[in-house]
């Protein structure tokens, strides 16, 4: 199958939902082509909602859908999805604990040629830091869908970070996730790298490249990363002694920092950091991957840096 970005999966499966019965409706801020619910609207106009560049009013008319006992998905870029619009996430939909599930697309530098104005590093600090938020961050295509379905048949607000490069496929068409839900993609004795989105690829691409070097590495997909599998991660960390987190996202607050909060409290590791310090910039998305240290090249130096100045 062709690599896919993560945002294909999100129009198709909200239409999905709706001919399965759930009263999904979407909400989306002009931008429902990039986003794709527009093939929601397409294939029933009554469950669609498009209000213009206004993402609080986005935030406040999905509030108000679910008051009315619907389950309401909500769409915009990343950046306008969640920072624009922050105050009506935490205020109206978590501290009522509505059933709003804040869907962005355009997540992290592989948006690409937009730049840093469009490219959201912080997206999964600001959502982890809502006392009632779930935030899921999907590896691929099959794994978005499996987002999706999860944030519609869980109650209350569920953040789903989705992209738009395409990746390699992680998961078949079976995948269904959880929450929480941490996988073991390949099992591994010398070091531990756990990532999320689009870094699960570059990790397994990692994997591999520190196979060649005489170093196991075991990669865990973070797709829940609030609330963490903690017995998963830990596991792991136990087995290893060695975690490196891969994230397309800051380092300041997000997956990186849930793992280290966690393996603080449960089991002291050596850790290091593979994301983002600063803003993006524009540039294709692969190259940008490359430019600031995330591909497989950079967390293979990573874990082998970390080996060599760290001991079990």
């Amino acid at each position: 199958m062709a690599d896919r970005a993560t945002r294909e999966a999100f129009g198709e499966t909200l239409v999905e939902l709706v001919e399965e019965g759930l009263d999904v409706v979407a909400v989306d801020a002009d931008l429902a082509g990039s986003t794709t619910t527009a093939k929601l609207g397409a294939a029933h106009p009554d469950r669609f909602y498009d209000v213009g560049i206004a993402e609080q009013d986005m935030i406040g008319i999905a509030s108000g859908l679910a008051l009315t006992g619907r389950i309401a998905f909500t769409g915009s870029f990343s950046v306008f999805g969640t920072g624009r619009c922050y105050d009506q996430i935490r205020n109206t939909v978590c501290d009522s604990m509505l059933d709003v599930k804040v869907c962005p697309t355009h997540s992290g530098v592989t948006v690409g040629e937009d730049g840093a104005t469009h490219q959201m590093l912080e997206d999964i600090t600001l959502m982890r830091a809502l006392p009632p938020m779930r935030v899921l961050v999907p590896a691929d295509y099959h794994a978005a869908k499996a987002a999706i379905r999860l944030a519609a048949t869980t109650p209350g607000p569920v953040y789903v970070r989705l992209g738009r490069h395409k990746v390699p496929e992680v998961y078949d068409g079976g995948f269904v996730g959880g929450i929480p839900f941490a996988g073991v993609v390949r099992a591994g004795t010398d070091v531990t790298l756990a990532a999320c989105g689009v870094e699960v690829a570059q990790a397994v691409a990692a994997a591999d490249l520190l196979s060649e070097r005489g170093i196991s590495a075991e990669v865990v997909d973070v797709f829940s990363v609030k609330p963490l599998d903690e017995d998963v991660i830990c596991a792991s960390a136990a087995k290893t002694g060695h975690v490196v987190t891969c994230e397309e996202h800051s380092v300041f607050g997000g997956m990186g920092s849930a793992v280290a909060e966690t393996l603080a409290r449960a089991i002291p590791t050596p850790q290091a950091f593979v994301g983002m310090t600063g803003f993006g910039t524009s540039g294709p998305g692969d190259e940008l991957i490359h430019h600031f240290g995330l591909d497989a090249a950079a967390i293979a130096e990573a874990a082998e840096r970390l080996l060599a100045t760290s001991s079990r």
